[in-house]
């Protein structure tokens, strides 16, 4: 038998090399002062002590971690042979995890796996990631992107994104001081964001038999398009808010809501004895998710129960202060209304 290469088992380091060398310059757009830059270093590094400003703002910081992925919202990318939109998703997933415990987002690390590294692919995935991170306000100081011939199939890949934030120990929201009386505020999601794609690709493309190229005149683009639409980041607004309110305790809980819908999500962070009434007539669900449940036949507590329903992010608040808080994530972009209040109970959602 002739000798054989690691190339000719299917995994090429010389391509990965240059893939990494290449994403470099990529990854810089994001780097703050507090990144120490390592090109090609086994490790990233950020420093929690740069000029003092760190512990000028924390006397007693927190670090607050999260790590998510996509999920077969990966699917879609690879029948739209569209790769960018998927990078901030997995930005968006982590970072809006942390964002609910009061935190600011540091730095962001990935993981992207595939058969075969195809560099000009894996490339619109960092330019996601790195459009997420700008938007998220933390810097991609690492990764990692292992080739596993025979482990996935051709063309497609994995992705797995890791995020570090900071808060102050006595700022850190747990939702302990939530009770009966407080509002439910709703800020609007961008669409299905990255959960739920299992049965959304049934639906359309298993049942109905719909292609992603296909223009839908509810959605007013492909069906395509209308699945990669990026999750939202909340970074700019949930920090507006808890930036201006840095004494009083107005914010009493965050909820991000994912895969589990508001049912699933919101009662994680209520503490006994309270309960949440939801009024679904408060906000208007996209046209995506009247499409999903009139296909399938979906009942509408399924449907409440896997998807965000058009609320990406919930914020508990005393109620003298809902109005105010409604005016400033509106000064941030984001669209956000009351959709509920916090009653008695046993830390349950009640959608009515």
């Amino acid at each position: 038998m002739s000798p054989i290469s690691y190339k000719e088992s299917g995994v090429d380091i010389s391509t990965k090399e240059k893939f990494t060398q290449a994403i470099y310059a990529d990854m810089r757009k994001t780097f703050t002062p507090r990144v120490i830059e390592c090109p090609g270093g086994f490790s990233g590094l950020f420093s929690l002590y740069y000029n003092n400003r760190l512990f000028q703002t924390y006397k007693q910081p927190v670090l607050v971690s999260s790590t998510d992925g996509v999920g077969t919202k990966l699917k879609v990318a690879f029948m739209m042979d569209k790769h960018d939109t998927v990078g901030i998703d997995l930005v968006a997933m982590c970072v809006n995890d942390t964002l609910v415990m009061g935190a600011e987002p540091l730095f962001f690390l990935d993981y992207m796996a595939s058969s075969k590294i195809v560099p000009g692919r894996l490339h619109e995935i960092i330019k996601g990631m790195v459009a997420g991170c700008r938007e998220a306000g933390c810097a991609l100081i690492g990764g990692e992107t292992p080739e596993l011939p025979g482990f996935y199939q051709d063309e497609e890949y994995d992705l797995a994104g890791f995020v570090v934030g900071v808060v102050e120990k006595k700022r850190i929201i747990l939702g302990k001081s939530i009770v009966p009386g407080n509002m439910v505020i709703g800020i609007r999601s961008s669409g299905l964001h990255s959960n739920g794609f299992s049965l959304v690709r049934k639906v359309f493309f298993d049942e109905a038999k719909w292609f992603v190229h296909k223009r839908v005149e509810e959605l007013g683009c492909t069906l395509g398009e209308e699945l990669l639409r990026p999750t939202k980041i909340y970074t700019r607004a949930i920090r507006h808010v808890l930036t201006h309110y840095k004494v009083k305790n107005v914010v009493k809980g965050i909820a991000h809501i994912t895969g589990g819908g508001m049912p699933g999500n919101i009662p994680r962070i209520l503490p006994e004895g309270c309960s949440i009434r939801i009024d679904k007539n408060s906000w208007p669900p996209h046209p995506i998710f009247y499409l999903v449940k009139n296909l399938g036949q979906i009942p509408e507590k399924e449907m409440y129960r896997v998807f965000n329903m058009g609320i990406g992010m919930v914020l508990i608040v005393k109620d003298y202060y809902a109005d105010s808080i409604i005016d400033m994530l509106k000064e941030a972009g984001e669209e956000a209304c009351v959709i509920g209040e916090v009653i008695k109970g046993n830390q349950k959602v009640e959608l009515v």
